[in-house]
């Protein structure tokens, strides 16, 4: 295990950036809530996936890969689910139409979120696993609503489209500390009307009574079965506390999660448990828009993650995963961020820069155990990439001028030192985030040099030296592909010919 302690986040729930203390060294324990699979994820969704999985490598990297469990849910019982079933599939049952609906969606979001670079987390529950009782002990939401109602946090209603099981906010002291709202704000700015089966207005779905023609649970409530489907609240609460405890280090998501799900996720489990936290850390990504705009399909500004990986609708072309990786890394994950083409080829012309660097490096084997000492600022201040950037920046003039010496057979080994002194030490933690994808092809020094010199022929129109190289590459299995970067300067990059 790294001997580190210099992780450095922001806290939604103390407004500070604060040491990261884990509850137990040996077990850092992180929950991210995940897609509700009704649709195709969409770029928005992307960006707390991507964020979350640089901080599990983080992590991995500090603590030990065996010592970190990531859980991020699947939420496959929502009634946007059930309208897309029976739009997409009105001749089935609707259960049928159901389990199409979230398995085509999910296998597609894990799909796209591989082919961002994200790591699969440590588990990735499912909802409708965790309604019932379960045979493993595990926590599960039925308990969880009876526990919460023999404390008297919760009570049995009847609303007019059914009984409902709702959870009472005024049995709480310290609702919504997170928002930072009170509950006589929350109440003041409420903008629908109360609903005459509540206590109070602010009180939120545990669990509701499903009609026939809707999925449903029997479970009973005050002595009542009632055929019904959980709250999407009390679903995080359920599966955060099978896989990492009552409560745990770090709870992430989007900003628009705060409330009221977040807020009612503390709420519901802090109750159930009797403890004064549900986690440590609260961390949320800012929010994107597209070209400028609120991201919307009345726009037509709408975008899934398959729309910019595997369509032309963006930019009229397709982009790399790893482009897409960048791009939204860019921004800091707190800030808001602005997708657009030109943010992606910047990313790509970045990526193409640092590519023809540092496959120059490239061993047959990438150590991906490399000294993180020069990524300290990203790790002390609160997921940074911007000074990370701005340091890989600083460096490529350098590196670059080494390499066009070495490219000309001057003092290699002079040049090897200097760059094991600097960008060197950069490559490997670049893989090892996540943010640069260099495993699968490489190329070897004596390939990048022949590149390298091609580009000087090309400078001094020899073209037949150009064309000798080029074609000597490709009997070796290497097709060269000639570009411009956004200074309009002249770039080769390459790739493996199967």
């Amino acid at each position: 295990m790294a001997n580190y302690t210099k992780i450095r986040l922001y806290n939604t729930l103390t407004r500070q950036v604060e040491d990261f203390v884990p509850e137990d060294p040996n077990h850092v324990r992180m929950y991210v809530c995940g897609p509700t699979v009704y649709d195709f994820a969409h770029i928005g969704n992307a960006r707390p996936v991507i964020v979350f999985d640089v901080l599990f490598r983080l992590l991995r990297h500090v603590y030990g890969a065996d010592h970190v469990t990531y859980a991020r849910n699947i939420t496959d019982v929502d009634d946007k689910i059930n309208a897309r079933a029976v739009r997409d599939f009105p001749d089935l049952p609707l259960n049928e139409a159901i389990a199409k609906v979230t398995a085509k969606t999910a296998d597609q979001f894990m799909a796209d979120m591989a082919a961002l670079g994200c790591l699969e987390p440590t588990h990735q529950p499912r909802a409708t696993d965790f309604v019932l009782p379960r045979n493993d002990g595990k926590t599960d939401m039925v308990t969880m609503i009876t526990t919460l109602m023999d404390k008297g946090h919760a009570y049995l209603a009847r609303g007019k489209q059914g009984r409902e099981v709702l959870f009472r906010v005024k049995s709480m002291d310290d609702y919504g500390k997170l928002c930072g709202r009170n509950l006589e704000d929350q109440r003041a700015g409420a903008r629908v009307a109360v609903e005459d089966h509540k206590e109070d207005p602010a009180d939120f779905v545990l669990w509701k009574e499903s009609s026939e023609n809707e999925p449903g649970w029997d479970a009973t409530f005050d002595g009542e079965t009632i055929r019904g489907r959980p709250g999407w609240h009390i679903e995080c609460s359920a599966m955060a506390a099978s896989y990492l405890g009552e409560t745990f280090d770090i709870h992430g998501g989007g900003l628009d999660l705060i409330f009221p799900h977040h807020e009612n996720e503390i709420a519901q489990s802090r109750c159930c448990h009797g403890t004064d936290k549900m986690a440590s850390v609260w961390m949320h990504n800012g929010f994107l828009q597209v070209e400028g705009e609120k991201m919307s399909k009345s726009l037509g500004n709408f975008h899934t993650v398959h729309d910019v990986l595997e369509t032309e609708k963006v930019g009229g072309r397709k982009w790399p995963g790893e482009v897409v990786r960048l791009a939204m890394l860019m921004t800091h994950y707190r800030e808001p961020i602005d997708f657009s083409v030109r943010r992606l080829e910047e990313a790509e012309n970045i990526l193409r820069k640092w590519k023809s660097i540092a496959t120059r490096h490239i061993r047959n084997e990438i150590e991906l155990d490399a000294d993180l000492s020069l990524l300290s600022c990203l790790l002390e201040d609160d997921l940074n990439f911007q000074r990370l950037f701005g340091e890989l920046h600083s460096l490529l003039p350098k590196a670059n001028g080494a390499f066009f010496i070495a490219a000309n057979d001057l003092d290699l080994n002079a040049i090897e030192e200097m760059e094991k002194a600097s960008w060197c030490k950069f490559v490997d933690p670049l893989v090892y985030l996540g943010i640069l994808n260099l495993v699968q092809d490489t190329i070897s020094v004596e390939q990048q040099l022949l590149v390298d010199k091609r580009l000087a022929f090309i400078a001094d129109k020899n073209w037949a030296e150009a064309d000798r190289i080029r074609n000597e590459l490709l009997a070796q299995g290497i097709q060269l592909k000639d570009g411009k970067d956004e200074d309009g300067n002249r770039v080769t990059t390459w790739e493996v010919v199967r």
